[in-house]
């Protein structure tokens, strides 16, 4: 079971209650902080409330009022500005000096283009991808990756320590968007050699079990192999992150590869593997369903 740092209580809002979200802002709650929510479909927000206690807005303004940290988990670039923007968004709401921790994976330049915005409402932004995928959220143990000034990145770290753990400033404004791609990168590619090695041996009759069992004690381990490689030899794919996300997710690091002349030709390669995955209906299995077009 978490345990949680005995910190002062905190008015905090959360903003998008989806497999990750949800747990994250359930987290806060037990961790003692009262909690508003706010979510798209308002029926989700209610069964939240039901479960964790706490309160509703029905916009992302009427959310963050009065609210000293507003931490938010939407779904990309656009879903973000649509919280934090215009008369009726997160940023409007905000006192000065508060603090908006961005947990949706997105764009290094949306990051830096609403960490000027909230300048100009006298408020901070923390740009903050997560990786541990949904067990983590619920277990409370997530990596955050965080871009940002360190003033407000050091208020905020031990209220985000209730579903984290560790809190990592990495640079300015950006960098934990950039950091969160580097990680894509490093799965995409572990992902694609854990599901060719595995279609391998099946091919060559071993019993995959066995051998994961016996490479998993030496250089051959990762967390890939230890969570997925039995469940890619059973051939079951209904785990946290979904198809489409790291599709999403891929696409952000090949546009910054773009940008930056980066080479990333494993990447663009198991991004187009993906697409096939999604060709087979596969959108909504998890990302080790990469070994089904193997098949």
């Amino acid at each position: 079971m978490k345990t949680y740092e005995a910190i002062a209580p905190r008015r905090v809002a959360f903003l998008g209650l989806g497999v990750m979200g949800g747990p994250m802002a359930a987290h806060l709650a037990a961790a003692g902080h009262a909690v508003t929510v706010y979510n798209r479909t308002a029926a989700k927000a209610q069964a939240w409330i039901a479960e964790n206690g706490g309160s509703s807005a029905g916009t992302p303004r009427a959310a963050a009022e009065g609210a000293e940290f507003v931490f938010a988990c939407v779904g990309n670039d656009d879903d973000l500005r649509a919280v934090t923007l215009g008369q009726q968004g997160a940023f409007a709401g905000m006192a000065p000096g508060t603090v908006f921790v961005d947990h949706t994976t997105a764009s290094a330049d949306v990051a830096r283009e609403l960490h000027a915005a909230g300048l100009q409402h006298g408020i901070h932004f923390i740009d903050a991808p997560v990786s541990g995928g949904q067990a983590g959220a619920v277990n409370g143990a997530l990596t955050v990756m965080c871009g940002g000034d360190a003033k407000p990145f050091d208020a905020m770290k031990p209220v985000a320590m209730a579903y984290s753990r560790a809190v990592t400033l990495l640079g300015l404004s950006g960098a934990g968007q950039l950091a969160k791609m580097v990680n894509q990168i490093c799965i995409a590619g572990l992902v694609q050699g854990l599901a060719e090695a595995i279609a391998f041996g099946q091919k060559a009759g071993l019993d995959m079990t066995t051998v994961l069992d016996v490479i998993g004690k030496g250089a051959a381990q990762s967390w890939q192999l230890d969570n997925r490689g039995k469940t890619m030899v059973d051939d079951k794919f209904d785990f946290g992150f979904a198809v489409d996300w790291m599709r999403k997710d891929l696409g952000l690091v090949l546009d910054e590869a773009r940008r930056t002349g980066a080479r990333v030709p494993v990447t663009a390669l198991v991004d187009q593997f993906y697409a096939d995955v999604q060709a087979q209906g596969g959108g909504r299995w998890d990302t080790s369903s990469l070994i089904r077009r193997l098949k």
